[in-house]
């Protein structure tokens, strides 16, 4: 199951403006401060589970689909954010948990 929130939506809305919509792929992201989904831009590929919601396409891997669901893609002060039954340990650098500021 995947959901959206109408903040999240109106963000895509905006983004999306006078544009054709192409899919939106959710996959797993690794930065400094740790491993999440996120949300990109990318063409549907075999294997993907494809989930139209309020008018727009998401693609994800079925295996991932199935191990991340339910999700929930919402509007956070951080921006946009992908809640998931899925558990991401953080990551641990020099400066201790999280990013410390990469640049």
């Amino acid at each position: 199951m995947l959901k959206i929130t109408e903040k999240a939506k109106e963000v895509l809305d905006e983004h999306f403006n006078e544009k054709d919509k192409e899919p939106i792929r959710i996959y797993i992201a690794s930065a400094c401060s740790g491993t999440r989904l996120a949300l990109g831009i990318d063409s549907e590929k075999e294997g993907d589970e494809k989930i139209n919601l309020d008018g727009y396409d998401f693609v994800i891997d079925t295996e991932l689909f199935e191990q991340a669901k339910p999700m929930v893609i919402d509007l956070t002060p951080m921006g946009i954010e992908i809640s998931s039954s899925l558990v991401f340990e953080e990551a641990k650098g020099a400066c201790g948990e999280g990013c410390c500021g990469c640049g």
